[in-house]
């Protein structure tokens, strides 16, 4: 059993997969964040499918880009799942579960980065990385023949989907995924 988790953006969501099959996958949204809500949607999903925690064998996050404050409460919940019940961990980028969701031989997905700036890259079908991770303006990004993929749809599932490809790791080796400072360090270095 994997349980999968991305809260990097506006629409987050959490997956219950067994291997690579999707046995459900939640929505979450929360104006005020995701850290106050997400230890019970957990549960909830888990209850539901009368699964506990110790049915669970790797736990997956994405590990950004996104907001700040997402990627580390996503990232964090998952470690600390991991860590407690001493099970590997998979870290998995957003834009890569965006591209897995494609279907063209080249595929460019594509989020919001706030600030008229947009995270982007270029991947192969296989999920091999072709044109890196970047944040730039939409006009500076040179999609080519790839197929163009926006963000929308709920990631977790095509998070653990990936994770149970992949494998975990221990969970201290998993690390997130920024692209450019956050905002409060931007307004301490322009102070």
């Amino acid at each position: 059993m994997i349980l999968a988790i991305d809260v990097c953006n506006e629409v987050g969501s959490i997956a219950l997969l067994r291997g690579a099959e999707l046995w459900e996958e939640r929505r979450l949204e929360s104006t005020d964040g995701y850290g106050h809500i997400l230890f019970e949607a957990i549960e909830s999903l888990l209850t539901d499918h009368g699964v506990g925690l110790e049915a669970i064998e790797l736990f997956a996050a994405a590990t950004g880009p996104g907001a700040f404050t997402g990627v580390r409460v996503g990232l964090t919940a998952a470690m600390g799942l991991a860590f407690a019940s001493g099970k590997p961990l998979a870290g998995v980028t957003n834009l890569e579960a965006l591209a897995s969701l494609g279907t063209g031989p080249l595929r460019a997905p594509i989020f919001d980065a706030r600030r008229g700036d947009v995270y982007c890259g270029v991947y192969a079908e296989d999920l091999t990385v072709v044109v890196p991770m970047a944040v730039c303006k939409f006009e500076q990004f040179a999609i080519g023949e790839a197929q163009r993929i926006d963000a929308g749809p709920l990631l977790a599932g095509a998070v653990g989907r990936i994770a149970a490809r992949r494998g975990g790791v221990h969970p201290a080796l998993v690390e997130p995924t920024y692209l450019r400072p956050s905002d409060a360090e931007l307004l301490n270095t322009s102070s």
